[in-house]
């Protein structure tokens, strides 16, 4: 079934709305239409997750918006719909029925606000007027009586940038937001979503048929060889050009320029974050803006892709297709927009290639291989730093690496929070923001530890056995 191409029934549910947009948008009758794309998903009258079949419709209708580009006056690519957004207790620390009443009160003496009160039968209740969401009750009750009732999308943002709103929706604060996307995936309800561009791509498409002066490229993300697991990367690229895109472009080339270039840059600073991941170069501008200069001044992959590939060819249109939201984000910025015309994630591909009835696995397979085995492994935490290594070692560059890989925003914190202190025992950081690398982004039909696997095997499948070698073919 087309679910199972998915990891949850919420993705399947986006998906299902992004190709209904897009088929709309493909015969130009989006317009005319879209009142009614609501009740193609749901046609009947029994609703399928909801109380009511107006309300799912409803929700469907600001699910569309999203679809077409969201809210254009909110900067941000996430976007909660509130409507969507009311099934989630959000009681903070609560006392559950295992509390037995003891007469330790350890979790009385552990609150430093006085928040803990105990009733005639000495069960342990706390005043939310005075609680704080420390947490130490819950650590030292012997019962695990006490209980963090927090809502799943605020324990996925680790940067705290969820607050829940007067309205009881979940609400997101920009200012500390990195649009890493973990929310999006984590919310049960899908009430948390990330802006598509996928009419701007579609646009692009049309044109570039229409009038020979421009070629639309599609940038693919090495993660990329772990998804579409019901096909083969072959059929994929194959797919892409039955879409109507030029030509297909590993960003892992991108990867292999970064990487020799970031290595020379390490060797010469001495220290070094890495500047590849969007989310992690916005975590460290909202929350440790004093290691700001120690950012890799190099652009992302995919930046330094896009920019190659504008400067050799003027007609080329730039769409990059990846698992992550951030990249939506990063191409808005001034400083890659005029590399990076679009950004879509592996959903959205899906919805294209349904919404055109390609069906990939009847496809003969294309060939991709423009990287190295090390531009491919920088989809997958620790890959980066083992590429940057290797670029010292063919560069014959004489440089101790030592590397903190950094798996998942709360490792990222960590490793700069030791740098601020003069305490990490490192001379780089290579910052993933997503658990696992790219492989966890939230853009990604499917995620998990087999992800990796797939990438290694994936990178030990590429024709260029160095990254010198990869570079050359640019020269």
């Amino acid at each position: 079934m087309e679910f199972r191409k998915f990891d949850t029934k919420v993705q399947y549910l986006k998906y299902k709305v992004l190709r209904e947009v897009a088929k709309e948008a493909w015969k130009d009758t989006l317009l005319e239409n879209v009142m009614s794309i609501p009740q193609t998903i749901v046609p009947g009258k029994t609703p399928t997750m909801r109380c009511c079949v107006y309300k799912e419709r409803a929700i469907l209708g600001e699910r569309v918006k999203i679809a077409m580009g969201g809210d254009k006056n909110n900067p941000n690519v996430i976007e909660v719909i509130d409507i969507a957004c009311d099934e989630c207790p959000a009681a903070g620390y609560e006392v559950t029925d295992s509390c037995r009443g003891c007469l330790a009160h350890r979790c009385e003496e552990a609150c430093k606000r006085g928040a803990i009160s105990f009733d005639h039968n000495h069960v342990a209740h706390i005043d939310k007027t005075k609680c704080v969401e420390c947490g130490q009750c819950a650590k030292v009750c012997p019962y695990f009586a006490i209980v963090n009732r927090k809502r799943p999308c605020q324990i996925a943002c680790k940067v705290k940038a969820i607050s829940i709103n007067e309205d009881n929706a979940a609400a997101i604060d920009n200012s500390k937001c990195i649009q890493c996307g973990a929310c999006v995936y984590q919310c049960p309800f899908g009430a948390i979503s990330d802006k598509s561009y996928i009419l701007n791509v579609i646009d692009l498409i049309k044109k570039s048929k229409q009038n020979t002066e421009y070629k639309v490229y599609a940038i693919v993300a090495p993660s990329i060889s772990s998804q579409f697991t019901y096909g083969k990367l072959g059929q994929v690229i194959k797919g892409l050009k039955e879409l109507g895109f030029f030509t297909v472009v590993e960003a892992a080339l991108g990867a292999d320029m970064v990487a020799q270039a970031e290595s020379k840059e390490l060797s010469e600073k001495g220290f070094l974050t890495s500047s590849c991941c969007p989310a992690f170069v916005r975590y460290i501008k909202n929350s440790f803006p004093d290691l700001l200069p120690f950012v890799s001044h190099n652009l992302s992959p995919m930046a330094t892709l896009a920019k190659y590939l504008k400067t050799t060819d003027e007609k080329a249109k730039v769409v990059f297709i990846g698992p992550c939201t951030a990249k939506k984000a990063e191409a808005r910025l001034d400083t890659v927009k005029p590399y990076v015309d679009e950004v879509i994630t592996f959903e959205e591909l899906q919805a294209l290639f349904d919404s055109k009835d390609i069906n990939i696995t009847t496809l003969e397979e294309d060939v991709l291989d423009n990287a190295s085995y090390f531009g491919r492994i920088f989809a997958r935490s620790g890959g980066l730093s083992d590429a940057v290594l290797e670029g010292l070692k063919e560069q014959n560059i004489d440089f101790d690496l030592k590397a903190c890989a950094c798996d998942g925003i709360e490792a990222c914190h960590i490793a700069l929070l030791k740098k601020r202190k003069n305490v990490l025992d490192a001379n780089f950081i290579e910052g993933m923001a997503c658990v696992g690398g790219c492989i966890g982004g939230a853009g990604c039909l499917t995620h998990g530890e087999k992800n990796k696997a797939v990438v290694d095997k994936y990178g030990k499948e590429a024709l260029e056995k160095t990254i010198s070698d990869a570079v050359s073919i640019l020269k």
